[in-house]
Parts: structure tokens; sequence; C-alpha cells
């Protein structure tokens, strides 16, 4: 399935076990390959956002190729910390 990423902007992203992780804010690209590294997301309420990796606006920064389904919501595999 093809998806443009303005239509993913907004959508809220969830771990498999279901808990709510925030909402899709931007996607950082490598200018080089084109290829996306990283989804920026705005941190939900009670997400405790110390256990992720967080750019300068406090949005977690997940690895992309862990975005595992795209319907209503955005499902992200996440490894263990």
């Amino acid at each position: 399935m093809r998806k443009f990423l303005t239509e993913l902007r907004g959508k809220t992203v969830m771990t498999h076990e279901g808990d709510i992780l925030g909402m899709i804010d931007n996607f950082v690209v490598d200018t080089t390959t084109g290829n996306i590294q990283h989804v920026l997301v705005q941190p939900n309420n009670e997400i405790e956002v110390r256990l992720f990796q967080t750019d300068a606006e406090n949005r977690l920064i997940l690895p992309f190729k862990s975005m595992r389904a795209v319907r209503d919501v955005v499902v992200m595999e996440l490894a263990p910390k």
C-alpha cells in the first residue's frame, strides 16, 4: 500500500501491546538517498518520555523501519529497553 507522508501526519501511534505513544508530527529523511530514517512523534501525556530518544522539541524519535501497520492508527514494533 502506498501513502503520502502528509496522510500520516496527525495519525495516532501505538505499540503492538496497545499503548498509545502519541501522534505523528514529522519525519526525518536522508537527503542523499531519499530514505525515511525516523518518525517524529508528539508524545502522549501518559508516556514516560525519558524512556525514548527525543529531539530538541521533546518529540519521540522512532525508527521508521519499526512501523508495522498503517490503518486508522500506526502500529510501531519497538524493541524493549
